[in-house]
């Protein structure tokens, strides 16, 4: 083959070696048997594989009549009848999917016999307040609400959250803040009846308010006296109420909501119980704004009893009552002063119950 009229001219290839030659670095491996680098394995392989591995949570929202369950990430839904036959028929179904959590809501009480069979098959279950996770359905942009919805937002909450599990309190405890709570609902109709009676001018109509207040009235006293047994049959209430009751302004009342209400008194900080209750002094910062302080949320009927004790507390108690005085020397309003002092005698009862020791004044500790 000829250019130009001259012969193209092919170099003999002279001492080239057999194979390029390797820059000095690491080791080359063997290169790998499978395309592309990597391990190729069935699809249902795979999908097996992962789900073996995905933790399951459950929610549950409960009513009077049906428990809707919903199961992640599955999204499987389903309707058992809250009865006996019903959550036992959940409890099976549950040991089969093997949760790492169950989550429910607070329903008046509704929620009691469920959370027991939870526990009862060692089911991890937490029952959280209806205000979080509403809130937290907002949050995720679930405006709608059903009983479905409800269900799939508790278990996205489980799932996204993770509230602790908690032990279900004790058939004796159970008791106790059963006999607890009709007593405030005895009070509360005493309230109601009196205030009817002093706007009744029928002598008629007043009359049977006044029977039906002395029937509420021997209808209380049977009741304190139910809760004054039930602490006398169990030695940790009693032991508690007398630790409790060393302290100046507190009474049975306030005593007793304790007991039932406030099984954590004496097991977490101050802080911690503070913001439990409610009486924690919550900041409304932002940038260079700074807004007042307030207390906001926390257990009511724990707060409700604990104002009333603190208020006798600044007038019989030595050192809640000079605390008191100098907040209000010093230009705090009264009932600023006075939530101040609901927080100081709850941290004194929860040093006292947690040190196992009646509580001594200050005074008389440096006199």
């Amino acid at each position: 083959m000829e250019a130009a009229g001259k012969p193209w001219v092919v170099a003999p290839l002279y001492n080239l070696p057999a194979e390029p030659e390797q820059l000095p670095g690491p080791e080359i491996l063997p290169p790998s048997p499978y395309p592309q680098g990597r391990a190729s394995e069935p699809v249902e392989k795979r999908r097996s594989t992962l789900n073996a591995t995905e933790k399951v949570h459950v929610g549950i929202d409960v009513c009077k009549a049906r428990l809707d369950v919903a199961l992640l990430p599955s999204g499987e839904t389903f309707t058992v009848a809250n009865d006996e036959d019903g959550i036992q028929t959940l409890v099976e179904k549950l040991l089969e999917a093997d949760p790492v959590l169950v989550v429910l809501e607070a329903t008046g009480g509704l929620q009691r016999p469920l959370v027991a069979a939870l526990a009862a098959s060692r089911l991890a279950s937490a029952v959280v307040n209806p205000r979080q996770s509403r809130d937290f359905a907002k949050a995720i942009g679930r405006l709608a609400k059903t009983d479905k919805i409800d269900a799939l937002v508790l278990a996205r909450f489980a799932e996204a959250v993770r509230p602790e599990p908690k032990a279900p309190p004790e058939a004796e405890a159970m008791e106790f803040q059963a006999i607890l709570a009709r007593r405030r609902q005895l009070v509360q109709m005493m309230t109601a009846e009196k205030n009817r009676l002093g706007a009744s001018a029928s002598g008629k109509v007043r009359s049977r308010l006044e029977a039906h207040i002395r029937w509420l009235e021997k209808e209380l006293a049977r009741t304190d006296r139910d809760l004054g047994e039930a602490i006398e049959e169990s030695p940790t209430f009693k032991e508690n109420e007398t630790l409790l009751r060393s302290v100046p302004g507190v009474g049975p009342v306030l005593c007793r909501t304790l007991l039932a209400e406030l099984p954590e008194l004496g097991s977490l900080s101050s802080r911690e119980l503070s913001a439990l209750v409610g009486v924690a002094p919550i900041n409304r910062d932002s940038g260079a704004f700074r807004g007042r302080r307030g207390v906001w949320g926390g257990r009511a009927r724990v707060r409700e009893a604990l104002y009333m004790g603190a208020l006798v507390a600044t007038r019989y108690n030595p050192a809640i009552k000079e605390f008191y005085e100098r907040l209000v020397a010093a230009g705090k309003p009264k009932k600023v002063a006075l939530v101040a002092c609901m927080r100081k005698l709850l941290v004194i009862l929860n040093a006292v119950t947690r040190d196992r020791t009646p509580w001594r004044c200050p005074h008389a500790l440096n006199s």
